[in-house]
């Protein structure tokens, strides 16, 4: 599905309403990552780069998404949603009992979603293991893989960083929301990153850096990915974790909690004085 630049900007914000609405529903759940992250997922699925058919979830031609930040839930979960592979009304069963909607994806109860996740770091893994699968069986779907900054702490991201730099795989491409907070603080604090471009170099990545908020940057870089030959490409996504909420804005707090009453009317009046004024830009 591709929407024009004015429709993705306008979804984006519809996104973040629903992420909280669906958060205060549940009373429970991940803020600030999927508030942040959702210009990168917009991006990725609405502009035409992305092939799937929400007709067809299992097409084989169709190009993997691994989300790897399994926390990223009700972002995703929205993001599906408006591209068609089921009813809008089900966000609203986010982490009920026996939803298809669980706090983490679950592959088996839900179109659209290529692997389990919530364990941190395990992403990458399947990703390299599926864009090798496609070389070998001569396959030209592309692998595209969402991960977090603070899984970059876990060792066996690293041993599927340099897999992937191994066997050439030109059809992977990850991308990584650098928000600089995972749920004990900072990174830089708790495991120190940078230079994070650089180290994805020394290990034979082409690395593109972008602003996570800037629609036709990202897909510029998205596109990029698809033309480089013989290495595998990160773009690191540089955004606002809790974007919109001036209260969660850059608060690593909000990394896993879900808003009260109170806080989520304020957090969604604010998003829809947000969503007036891109209107308003946009007319």
């Amino acid at each position: 599905m591709k929407l024009a630049l004015k429709d993705m900007e306008s979804l984006a914000t519809t996104v973040r309403q629903e992420i909280l609405e669906m958060l205060l529903e549940a009373k429970s759940g991940h803020c600030a990552g999927p508030l942040g992250a959702v210009e990168i997922y917009t991006s990725l699925y609405f502009s035409g780069i992305l092939k799937y058919d929400p007709q067809r979830p299992n097409w084989e031609d169709r190009d993997r998404v691994i989300v790897s930040q399994g926390h990223y839930a009700p972002l995703i979960y929205a993001i599906l949603a408006h591209a068609g592979y089921f009813p809008l009304r089900k966000l609203r069963t986010l982490r009920k009992l026996e939803s298809q909607l669980q706090g983490h994806p679950y592959r088996l109860s839900l179109p659209g979603i290529e692997t389990s996740s919530g364990p941190v770091g395990e992403g990458l893994s399947q990703a390299v293991g599926m864009a090798l699968g496609a070389k070998l069986d001569n396959k030209k779907y592309q692998v595209y893989c969402l991960m977090g900054d603070g899984e970059q702490d876990c060792g066996n991201t690293w041993e599927a960083v340099m897999t992937a730099n191994k066997y050439s795989l030109d059809n992977l491409t990850a991308i990584i929301d650098r928000n600089n907070i995972q749920i004990d603080g900072f990174t830089e604090k708790v495991m120190p990153l940078e230079p994070l471009k650089e180290k994805y170099e020394s290990f034979g990545w082409k690395a593109l850096e972008v602003d996570g908020h800037n629609i036709p940057e990202i897909i510029k870089a998205l596109n990029a990915s698809r033309s480089i030959f013989v290495k595998p490409v990160v773009i690191i996504a540089h955004t606002i974790p809790g974007k919109g909420v001036d209260f969660m804005q850059w608060e690593y707090e909000w990394h896993g909690k879900a808003p009260s009453s109170k806080e989520a009317e304020e957090a969604l009046r604010q998003l829809r004085s947000l969503e007036g004024k891109i209107d308003s830009e946009l007319d």
